[in-house]
């Protein structure tokens, strides 16, 4: 007897589902979804969460921006940065600016369709948290994010003809709506919203400057690499913020 092939179907979308659930997250797809934005205790459902990309597979939490702990990498980046511009070098600001951390929103939802899966963490970028903000404060809709008569959202999610990254549009439905069919399936909603700084490993300051001195040996001789970044890893808070402040004013 040959294998069943559509019991094998089955049993992978059943590991792939479990493994999108357990994950915590949610990712758009081509084309249009509809969300809820899932309230929280703290009323804002809008987390901003800084990573380094550039440095490591898949990028790094930055200690410093998040929780207030020295950054190796930060402290490298604004060194480059302020070299860059005493020698008017472009090459240098540019390695500065993929260095710096960067904004990633998110905020839990519940997807149409797939709301036996509960909420998940979605992450966007500035433009879609932007959007977001504006439709939060636009007294036409009121509290979107109301359990009971809040608004769901259609996500346009896809990349335009000549563009070079994909795109998000938001769409309020033009009617209030509950976001479960009982009470009692919300509470069980809201009550099961993972907290997100959990969903990031959190690294220790001498982990991200191994991180780092992992990255510049790539260039470099790695015991020149370590002798350098752990030099710049000593420059005061003032100037990281400072380089920052130059950055968003370029």
């Amino acid at each position: 007897m040959g294998i069943n092939l559509d019991k094998m179907r089955e049993k992978l979308a059943t590991v792939q589902g479990n493994s999108r659930a357990k994950s915590g997250f949610w990712r758009p797809e081509d084309g249009e979804q509809t969300i809820r934005i899932v309230p929280t205790e703290d009323g804002d459902p809008f987390k901003e969460v800084y990573f380094h990309y550039n440095v490591t597979k898949g990028g790094v939490v930055c200690p410093k921006r998040n929780y207030g702990d020295n950054c190796a990498i930060c402290n490298y980046a604004s060194h480059l940065w302020r070299e860059g511009s005493d020698k008017n070098d472009d090459t240098l600001k540019r390695e500065a600016k993929n260095m710096f951390a960067r904004q990633r929103f998110f905020s839990p939802v519940v997807v149409r369709g797939e709301e036996s899966e509960g909420p998940r963490w979605w992450g966007y970028g500035k433009m879609a948290y932007e959007s977001l903000l504006s439709l939060v404060l636009n007294p036409d809709y009121g509290d979107i994010t109301d359990p009971e008569e809040g608004t769901d959202i259609v996500l346009s999610y896809g990349k335009p003809a000549g563009a070079s990254f994909p795109q998000t549009k938001l769409q309020p439905r033009r009617r209030t709506s509950p976001m479960m069919e009982s009470s009692e399936s919300i509470s069980e909603v809201m009550n099961s919203i993972q907290d997100v700084e959990g969903l990031f490993e959190r690294k220790t300051s001498d982990e991200v400057q191994q991180i780092l001195d992992q990255f510049m040996s790539q260039n470099v001789d790695a015991e020149a690499s370590s002798t350098e970044t752990t030099q710049y890893n000593n420059t005061g808070a003032n100037s990281v913020d400072q380089a920052f402040k130059e950055l968003m004013n370029a």
